[in-house]
């Protein structure tokens, strides 16, 4: 039984992102060819791409899986903040893998977020992370436009992590 705080799961695979979140699309590239595509698409989904970015992450699997329950959490001690979600979709293509998840009870916002690598014809590796949102908790809803300028640099750091993690893979 899915404990989701949000009515629209699924909605980060298609267009257009549902009304009364804010939305988040962020874009780069982070690699060239097939076996980029597989380390990167690897990163993502056994969830080494969070942790290289200092996030703890527990997850009831190994890697992305359809109801697989995810708790996240960044900072230390009493201002270490705790985000339990649930994966909601997994795309483990030829050409696109990556998963969503969205926000469980006691997650300090509410909505969905995936994380996509995508191997185009012309060999360029895309990460794409796609989210909507908006507070639920009240730190998140007193720090009001802080939250998605927060979001949009963390989007950019998981690329950046991303780029680093496959340019190193042998």
């Amino acid at each position: 039984m899915s404990t989701l705080t949000y009515p629209e799961a699924g909605a980060t695979r298609l267009d257009p992102l549902p009304d009364g979140y804010n939305h988040l699309r962020h874009r780069t590239a982070v690699g060239r060819g097939r076996a980029c595509f597989e380390a990167a698409g690897t990163a993502v989904t056994e969830w080494r791409m969070h942790r290289a970015t200092g996030a703890r992450v527990r997850a009831s699997e190994p890697r992305a899986s359809a109801g697989a329950a995810v708790e996240v959490s960044v900072g230390v001690g009493r201002f270490r903040v705790t985000a339990p979600c649930e994966v909601v979709w997994t795309a483990y293509g030829r050409s696109r893998t990556g998963f969503a998840y969205g926000t469980r009870a006691g997650h300090p916002e509410c909505g969905e977020e995936s994380f996509v690598v995508e191997l185009a014809d012309d060999g360029t590796v895309w990460f794409t992370v796609t989210a909507f949102s908006r507070p639920r908790a009240w730190y998140c809803r007193l720090a009001g436009p802080v939250v998605p300028v927060v979001q949009r640099w963390y989007a950019r750091r998981l690329g950046a992590v991303l780029r680093k993690t496959v340019s190193v893979t042998p």
